[in-house]
């Protein structure tokens, strides 16, 4: 089995937290060099993490003799003129979620990757999480039954103006860079892994606005859909609420599971996710399912596993593309509202 020696590009904190450690602690798995347009960024990253070569230009990535696949880790504005880069160099390529700003960019960036015959994956990485993968599993033994509908709900405060101008909300409430608000840049992870779990959205109808005005992008959205299986669905986000709660519930013809997308925001130290619960007339069991330390890292080793003609990578361009497309359709309407 061959070591996959990776280019990172992007050393911001999604690579810090969730996917750089990720991407050298897998078997078989090698972090050989990060870019970022901050020179001394990549250089702090690079020393933190025993990485020995780093750069200030994506090129050197893409360009690399010794990088068998390219991570885009940036920001949403970026990932289709990276992954159009890597294509045409010759190497699979591994970018960030969401996929792309919009859907025909999405298309435009598995048309590349098809021309050049490279893999395309996108860190859709929940698909390979042990808790999601549990309420796959409960869903195909037939716990609850039939599949009947799926409700989605997910309230959270606004941030405070010091956050909105830090590094973490900056970008994600700004449309020209993220592609939307804090709907479009975290509620596909719920979309898409419904989309693993159920099979795709067929349809989608949805209202979205902004209510408090704190920043530019959409902050409410409800919206009702359909998958493709004839299951039906409906969500409802508040990103101007009082609280912070979210979590899903998968209806079916004998029960019902709850889960929840994202950890708690704020858990006490040593706290574990949210348990998975299945729930059958007045019986309820619990599944505590812990995340690892870095939740990138099993989608990882699916990438490496099928580099190596050992596996399959769950979360794919198509895969993410049917996620950008639900995404825009629930905005379509916002969307064109404000361009008015």
């Amino acid at each position: 089995m061959k070591t996959i020696r990776w280019g990172m590009i992007g050393c911001g904190e999604v690579a810090e937290q969730k996917s750089g450690p990720a991407l050298y602690r897998a078997a078989n798995s090698q972090l050989v060099a990060v870019a970022d347009r901050n020179a001394d960024r990549a250089e702090a990253f690079a020393r933190r993490h025993g990485v020995t070569r780093w750069h200030d230009d994506a090129e050197a990535i893409i360009r690399a003799p010794d990088v068998d696949v390219v991570y885009a880790a940036t920001m949403t504005e970026s990932h289709r003129d990276l992954v159009l880069r890597a294509a045409a160099a010759g190497k699979a390529v591994l970018t960030e979620k969401p996929m792309a700003m919009t859907h025909a960019d999405c298309l435009a960036m598995i048309d590349a990757c098809r021309q050049a015959k490279v893999p395309l994956w996108v860190a859709y990485y929940r698909r390979a999480l042990p808790r999601f993968l549990k309420v796959k599993e409960l869903i195909e033994s037939g716990a609850i039954g039939e599949v009947r509908m799926v409700v989605i709900r997910h309230f959270q405060r606004i941030p405070t103006p010091e956050q909105m101008k830090g590094p973490f909300w900056g970008w994600r409430l700004d449309p020209k860079r993220s592609g939307g608000g804090i709907f479009f840049e975290a509620v596909g992870h719920t979309l898409d892994i419904l989309d693993y779990i159920l099979g795709p959205i067929a349809s989608a109808r949805a209202f979205a606005d902004n209510q408090a005005g704190a920043y530019a992008p959409e902050d409410v959205v409800t919206a009702s859909f359909r998958f493709a299986s004839g299951v039906h669905g409906s969500g409802a986000w508040c990103f101007a609420a009082d609280c912070d709660d979210e979590g899903n519930e998968i209806i079916g013809s004998r029960g019902r599971i709850t889960f929840s997308t994202f950890p708690p925001l704020s858990p006490p130290a040593g706290r574990p996710p949210v348990p998975i619960r299945l729930i059958r007339g007045d019986a309820v069991e619990e599944f505590p399912v812990a995340d690892p330390p870095y939740t990138h890292q099993p989608l990882v080793q699916t990438i490496v596993d099928e580099m190596n003609g050992q596996g399959h990578c769950p979360s794919n361009g198509e895969t993410a593309a049917r996620t950008t497309r639900v995404i825009e359709d629930c905005l379509a309407e916002f969307t064109a509202r404000r361009a008015r």
